[in-house]
């Protein structure tokens, strides 16, 4: 008899490379953004510059919706978008979540070892988490 495992829509997201992480402005006008993404415990979760308009329109209201992409963003015209709930994460989540990226992305490794190495300023950080 075959198992049946459950998958979250979270779990729909952790092959892509990128995902269009779509927030909204006080006006309600959407603003698409690809981002990396990881996956872990049923929530999808990003990072950015703590000072970047995203983190600002996640913090002024938690819909945002999520499709799979290209670097460029763009989202395959089979994609289905998935509306979802976010919150931008505290300096411990954060701090989770980068570790997420890095076991991810090699290119982070590489950027975060570089920064250490050529002693560069690190810019602060937040991680954001989306529940479905």
């Amino acid at each position: 008899m075959a198992k049946l495992v459950a998958v979250t829509t979270a779990d729909q997201f952790a092959r892509a490379k990128y995902v269009s992480l779509t927030t909204y402005r006080k006006d309600g006008t959407p603003v698409a953004t690809p981002v990396w993404l990881a996956v872990d415990g049923g929530e999808l979760f990003v990072i950015s510059d703590s000072d970047a308009w995203k983190v600002k329109r996640v913090r002024r209201t938690s819909r945002v919706t999520v499709a799979a992409c290209d670097v460029r963003g763009r989202v395959a015209p089979d994609a289905v978008p998935v509306e979802g709930t976010a919150r931008v994460l505290d300096d411990t989540g954060s701090q989770r979540v980068r570790q997420l990226i890095a076991r991810k992305y090699w290119m982070s490794r590489v950027g975060n070892w570089a920064a250490r190495v050529l002693h560069l300023p690190k810019k602060p950080v937040v991680g954001i988490a989306v529940t479905f």
